[in-house]
């Protein structure tokens, strides 16, 4: 539970990093002068990276263990969290915000590391309560960041000054979170992998990790599905979180503190949305088993789908705000079903399983953008998401699973019970003679 509670605070301050950028740009577009396009790029810069450094990071976590791996990231990720303070014109803008977008894989580690250390039969709701709590950030970031701007102008200080002292926030965060991270977490249940190997224990990810476990997820056509499907839903999510605070400036003419409170509303979901995705899946795979959990992510996305065309089609901020409040509970749950199913796509090689699907969320909000910039307009660019979205269910419902793995499954989720079962059993036991 330590590493449970330390993975999921880690998402939430590497989360809150990432998009802490997000709810100042109406300020930073006004300094820089900054265009459609280059705001359309620098949506793009955001997740672009991520794409890369996910697909890495699996393997690394199946390697060196998820401990290593998430204090490595904190304490690189900083750097250009805090370095974009110093940004003077649009290009060396440009190139913080792509560097701030590696920090987007802690996702990964964060979802590898609750699913070593939970049982079957309830890693579903661990994967999505610790992504879920942590994604919160980027509804947090949309509400905090403007306020914390707002206390710093109170002071005197310009705008122009004002916004690169409020990323210090989220920098000094992350240098705090990098030593709790190393001090109170280790990489499974057993200890840490790099002393269990050297007694000759093997973990998962085969004796090395590394890149066989990333050859061998390629090689799994489920993957590939999930791919696709955490592009509809995590990338639709991180689209929305780039760019929903000035569509609320723009489209509906809001202040700056008001569209961060609209749009923090769609992140503020993570809370509960994401998590009772993960836990709806582990009760619907006590009944129907993979089957149960695939069935569920199809009609989830589908949700996502038609609310996301509800929200284009809104044109007072009161409806639009509710669409979006609607599709977003469907996008997060989605986001947590998708995760549930992760930890039985492939044991031996969970890294990279975790890494390429991870991925597959921000090549969904690469295209979101590139497809924003091509449009040209936010609405139309919903509308055609909203249809892709729906489109992209099939990928969830064509995902099979052999009767050898499920049964070998089965096996690992009823031995996970029986313990659980025995643990109760004992309990009481051990307790009456502390209790005479």
């Amino acid at each position: 539970m330590r590493a449970f509670h330390l993975t999921w605070m880690a998402f939430f301050v590497c989360f809150f990093a990432w998009f802490a950028i997000a709810p100042l740009m109406p300020v930073i577009k006004g300094e820089f002068g900054l265009t459609k396009d280059q705001i359309a790029n620098i949506n793009i810069a955001a997740v672009a990276v991520t794409i890369i450094v996910r697909l890495i990071i699996g393997p690394l976590c199946d390697k060196f263990g998820p401990r290593k791996a998430y204090t490595g990231l904190l304490l690189v990720g900083s750097i250009p969290v805090l370095g974009v303070a110093f940004a003077q014109n649009y290009e060396t803008f440009l190139f913080f915000r792509l560097c701030i977008g590696a920090i987007g894989a802690s996702f990964v580690i964060t979802q590898y590391h609750t699913s070593v250390m939970f049982a079957p039969n309830v890693v579903g709701t661990a994967n999505a309560a610790a992504a879920g709590w942590g994604n919160s950030g980027g509804g947090v970031t949309q509400t905090v960041m403007p306020l914390v701007l707002a206390a710093i102008l109170s002071f005197g200080v310009e705008k122009a000054f004002g916004w690169r002292l409020s990323m210090l926030v989220p920098g000094v965060l992350m240098l705090v979170m990098a030593f709790l991270y190393w001090r109170y977490t280790q990489d499974c249940p057993e200890g840490n992998f790099q002393e269990l190997r050297a007694q000759g224990i093997e973990i998962t990810g085969g004796k090395g990790g590394g890149w066989a476990s990333f050859k061998q997820a390629c090689a799994n056509y489920r993957v590939w599905l999930l791919f696709v499907t955490y592009g509809a839903c995590f990338g639709v999510e991180i689209f929305i979180h780039n760019m929903a605070a000035l569509y609320y400036v723009d489209k509906f003419e809001l202040d700056l503190k008001t569209a961060g409170l609209a749009a923090g509303s769609f992140g503020l979901l993570a809370l509960f949305a994401r998590a009772l995705g993960g836990i709806v899946s582990d009760r619907v795979a006590k009944a129907k088993g993979l089957d149960g959990r695939t069935l569920l992510l199809f009609a989830l996305i589908v949700g996502e789908g038609l609310g996301l065309l509800w929200f284009a089609s809104m044109d007072s901020v009161g409806m639009a705000i509710v669409a979006m409040i609607t599709f977003g509970l469907f996008t997060h749950m989605a986001c947590g079903a998708t995760y549930a199913l992760v930890p039985f796509i492939d044991r031996k090689a969970l890294g990279g399983v975790a890494g390429i699907i991870g991925a597959g969320g921000n090549v969904g909000a690469v295209a979101a953008g590139f497809l924003m910039k091509g449009t040209g307009d936010a609405q139309q660019t919903l509308h055609i998401l909203g249809i892709c979205v729906t489109i992209s269910a099939v990928c969830a419902i064509a995902v099979r699973f052999s009767s050898e793995h499920k049964s070998r499954e089965e096996k690992l989720y009823q031995e996970a019970l029986a313990a659980r079962a025995a643990a109760q059993a004992a309990a009481p036991a051990s307790a009456e003679p502390q209790a005479a």
